[in-house]
Formats: C-alpha cells, structure tokens, sequence
C-alpha cells in the first residue's frame, strides 16, 4: 500500500482541497499529525493549514495561517532549493492580504519559480509539476507578458 504522503497524492489533494471545503478538511487532517521532516511532505502541511484557515471562522483564520508560515519556514530551511515547496508557500502568499504581514517571500519565490521553470527539465520539478507553476504564474498575472512567451518556449 502506497504511503498516504507520496507527492502525487499529495498533489490530487491539494487540487482537490483548493476547490471545495470538504476536500480541505480531509486534506488537513490527513497532515495534521504528520510529525517527521520530509521537506515536501511539510510543505504541503502548511498548504493544507492555509486552506483550513481559508474555512475556519473569523476567530481561527490567523491562527491556522500563522501555522502555515512557520511549517512553510520549517519547509524551505530543510530544502531551500525545492522549487515544489517555494511554489506551494508562493501560491499561498500571493493570496494573502497584505495588511497581515504574511508574505514577504512573495517577490522571492516568484523569482526563484521564474528561473526554475525556465530551467526546466533541469529545475527539480517534474513535468506535471512544471506544468502547474507555468500556468499558476501565467494564469494569475504573475510574470510579465515577454517571461510568458519564454515559459510557452519552454518544452515539458
């Protein structure tokens, strides 16, 4: 039987909890006692405590996104060059509003997940990875219209 915590899976349940609240609790208990140091593993932790702050009450949201931050600053201090995690923290902290002081890696992961796919298939990332930072970073604005063309350039 396939650990619960491979990144495909993972990977479904992220899509999955990003969409609807229930796949989101499902999503947050599944890691919830998650206590080893797989990097990744940790990464999409804090993932899943965003979401859970997504549908917590008013009272709860800072606490979960609070949590969030220091598991993706666990993340990335055991593998600062997984461009997987910097994605999953990015995708968080570009949604956050600014006024809560929660995303200041945002200029610096965004920059990191250029460079990455741009180096693709040398990135780290594989190509179904790939292809979702391309077109997170495309889609929602985030790179410039002529890094757009180069990251349509790029083959997978």
């Amino acid at each position: 039987m396939p650990s619960p915590y491979e990144p495909a899976l993972l990977r479904r349940h992220y899509e999955l909890a990003a969409a609807d609240k229930a796949a989101g609790e499902k999503f947050y208990q599944l890691l919830a006692e998650y206590h080893d140091q797989d990097a990744l593993v940790l990464g999409y932790k804090a993932a899943a405590q965003a979401i859970r702050a997504r549908d917590a009450s008013m009272f709860n949201k800072l606490t979960y996104v609070q949590d969030a931050a220091r598991t993706f600053a666990q993340a990335v201090a055991l593998a600062p060059e997984n461009a997987e995690i910097r994605f999953l923290r990015f995708s968080v902290e570009s949604n956050l509003p600014a006024f809560l002081g929660l995303s200041a890696h945002v200029d610096e992961d965004k920059a990191f997940l250029l460079n990455s796919a741009l180096a693709h298939p040398r990135s780290g990332l594989d190509a179904e990875s790939f292809r979702t930072v391309r077109s997170f970073l495309v889609a929602r604005g985030h790179v410039s219209t002529a890094d757009a063309a180069r990251l349509g350039e790029v083959p997978e």
